[in-house]
């Protein structure tokens, strides 16, 4: 049985979680990123949101931590520019 949403994120949230993944100067943990968040959520409501970015492919978990994968992402497009052959 999947357990009982009781509180879906409003929009000002998931963009409050996006931007603190943006921002972040490394690529934060899970608890890294929790403890970013200027205002505190409900833990449950936190873990719908990465859930529903992961969903979307704007993140991916690698090695415990979140990378932004989104089309914007300006470490990604380094990495991607700086890579040999490209």
């Amino acid at each position: 049985m999947a357990p009982k949403i009781l509180h879906y994120p409003k929009l000002n949230s998931i963009l409050r979680v996006e931007n603190a993944i943006l921002k972040s100067k490394d690529y934060p943990t899970k608890m890294q990123l929790w403890n970013a968040l200027p205002k505190k959520m409900q833990y449950q409501t936190f873990n719908l949101i990465l859930q529903y970015l992961e969903n979307s492919n704007k993140i991916i978990f690698e090695d415990g931590k979140i990378i932004w994968i989104f089309a914007n992402n300006k470490k990604l497009n380094k990495l991607i520019q700086g890579a040999v052959g490209v």
